[in-house]
């Protein structure tokens, strides 16, 4: 298969070279380039605030060749004006070329679009070991929960790594002590979030619970205490499901 990608982000970047890897020819171009007649698939790896721009320019260009955009967070309606239009968008977070690229095996990858551009995108999906995902539901409640397990998993480590700095511990080395036992349990929350549990909240130990609200603000980081609040009502949820 010929693909061409137009969008030369970290995204774009990475998938031309997995799919490479994979024995794909893939063209990697800017966002405004044309991509060559030979190309079978356009994968619009753009910013979501220029994929529509990028469609409406590509629509004399196109045909009826498959246009994919690679947006979590947008429908089909940016692309619905061209004949063959869909959407992949991996599950994944991508950092660049210069951290390595993922392992997409076992990883979703959120596919939707008219038949031709479905079936399209599953093949591009399974040859990097995704598995096709179809979301009958809110594509906005999709991405949320994206950033909530992505996004927010990485200002979690890092908030945690502000508390472990007030008990002594350089800030720059913080992150890197907390990050196993972050994976761990990353690892054992992903069959049974509820049975996977541990800690005071899980134990029930309030004391402890309430000596922490009390170094937080003793170390300064007051502004922490709503967060940790919001997360020990949640927890404590969580908690009441495993009981």
């Amino acid at each position: 298969m010929y693909i061409s990608i137009l969008g030369r982000g970290r995204l774009g970047t990475s998938l031309a070279a997995l799919w490479r890897d994979a024995g794909l020819q893939v063209d990697l171009l800017p966002h405004d380039a044309a991509p060559p007649e030979a190309a079978r698939v356009v994968l619009l790896a753009v910013p979501d605030r220029a994929i529509g721009e990028v469609a409406l320019r590509l629509a004399p260009q196109v045909g009826d060749r498959v246009v994919l955009h690679a947006s979590g967070s947008l429908g089909l309606e940016p692309v619905a004006h061209l004949p063959e239009h869909g959407s992949l968008h991996p599950l994944m977070t991508f950092p660049g070329l210069a951290a390595g690229l993922p392992d997409l095996r076992g990883v979703p990858a959120a596919i939707d679009g008219t038949p031709a551009a479905v079936a399209l995108a599953e093949e591009l999906a399974t040859r990097l070991g995704m598995l096709p995902l179809r979301l009958p539901g809110d594509r906005r409640l999709y991405h949320a929960a994206a950033v909530i397990a992505g996004n927010f998993a990485t200002t979690l480590l890092a908030v945690a790594g502000r508390v472990l700095a007030g008990a002594g511990v350089p800030p720059n080395e913080a992150p890197a002590l907390l990050a196993p036992l972050a994976l761990a349990s990353l690892r054992n929350a992903a069959a049974d979030p509820a049975r996977a549990l541990t800690g005071p909240i899980a134990r029930g130990d309030l004391a402890i619970l309430s000596a922490h609200r009390d170094a937080l603000q003793a170390a300064g980081l007051v502004d922490l205490l709503p967060l940790y609040e919001a997360l020990v009502q949640q927890t404590s949820a969580l908690a009441e499901q495993r009981r």
